[in-house]
């Protein structure tokens, strides 16, 4: 094996980890700052969806250096999750629990 490649399956083997890695990041920024936990509830055209997947490739840098709320897409609170996901976009609000 020549040295450059060798070079290059090191460099392409850590691009590989920093993506990951950078996919990490954005699921724990979801989860602390939008409330993004596992199979959490949002409301959506005034129905209630279990996420099932967040796209963090949707997820914009603002100005402020922050980040815009991801896509998402999941099923109607209480049916089966056998039901066809549906694409729920950005246009969503975190659930409120309620406090008994």
């Amino acid at each position: 094996m020549e040295y450059g490649e060798s070079v290059q399956k090191i460099l392409v083997r850590k691009i590989h980890k920093a993506e990951q890695d950078l996919i990490q990041l954005k699921l724990d920024y979801c989860r602390f700052i939008f409330g993004l936990a596992p199979r959490a509830k949002v409301e959506w055209d005034g129905a209630s969806y279990l996420v099932l997947s967040v796209d963090v490739d949707s997820m914009k840098s603002t100005e402020d250096g922050a980040y815009t709320r991801p896509a998402v897409s999941g099923v109607p609170a209480g049916q089966s999750e056998l039901t066809e996901p549906v694409q729920l976009g950005t246009d969503w609000t975190l659930e409120q629990r309620s406090k008994h």
